[in-house]
């Protein structure tokens, strides 16, 4: 039983791979979204909720940093406590880049998003005191990354050039949203992994996924810069 969930943890990683076409890596937006973002006049709370969440739980870069951060916490209270840390940092670049107009570099940014799937996935693997005889501070790193995280999503929404006529509500609307495509996505996620510490297989999984995600960062990583560099 271990070996055969070992093996379906293995086939379900590169299932996500294999589903992260290029539109995918690159926040892509289906038309139907898009054509809705370029055309919407005034507020919209509903349907902007609806997307926040949709890109969220498609957003593979967000999800694969958040299986990072939450893959060796056991209680629910740290669980709460980063995923908190992670919200606040970008739900306030989100907010603000897109409020303000701050223009940043997608390419730069969606790399950085990268390296911190390369960088979670290094520390559960114990790299950093194995290396480097250090441990950064993980809860100021998961702040730090969520403000990233969430530049991403402001670039990717200014973009479309969103009409001022309720964008404040809008984007608190898109906000809740991926915050509640987030929480249901994490729900999945923490099932899956407390049912698997339960086999004596949880410790080859855990290596296994971790090498997984540093792979998964490394090819978003490449893949922004290999843009920003060509563009």
């Amino acid at each position: 039983m271990p070996n055969k969930l070992l093996n379906i943890s293995l086939l379900l990683m590169v299932g996500l791979l294999g589903l992260m076409s290029l539109d995918v890596l690159a926040h892509g937006v289906d038309d139907n979204t898009r054509a809705f973002l370029e055309q919407n006049q005034g507020m919209q709370f509903i349907p902007f909720l609806y997307i926040g969440a949709k890109h969220m739980i498609t957003g593979y870069d967000h999800l694969l940093f958040l299986v990072g951060v939450i893959f060796f916490l056991y209680r629910s209270k740290d669980v709460l406590l980063y995923v908190t840390m992670f919200t606040l940092g970008h739900s306030t670049t989100l907010l603000l880049g897109v409020m303000t107009d701050v223009q940043v570099n997608a390419y730069l940014i969606d790399a950085i998003i990268g390296l911190s799937v390369i960088y979670k996935g290094f520390d559960n693997l114990g790299g950093f005191k194995r290396c480097f005889n250090w441990q950064p501070n993980t809860k100021i790193a998961v702040l730090v990354f969520g403000l990233f995280h969430g530049f991403g999503l402001a670039t990717k929404l200014q973009e479309f050039q969103l009409s001022q006529e309720g964008l404040f509500t809008n984007l608190l609307a898109f906000n809740i949203g991926v915050e509640i495509g987030q929480f249901a996505a994490l729900a999945i996620i923490l099932i899956v992994i407390n049912a698997w510490r339960h086999f004596p297989s949880f410790q080859r999984f855990s290596t296994l996924t971790n090498t997984a995600l540093m792979s998964a960062g490394v090819m978003l990583m490449g893949y922004q810069l290999t843009g920003y560099f060509v563009n």
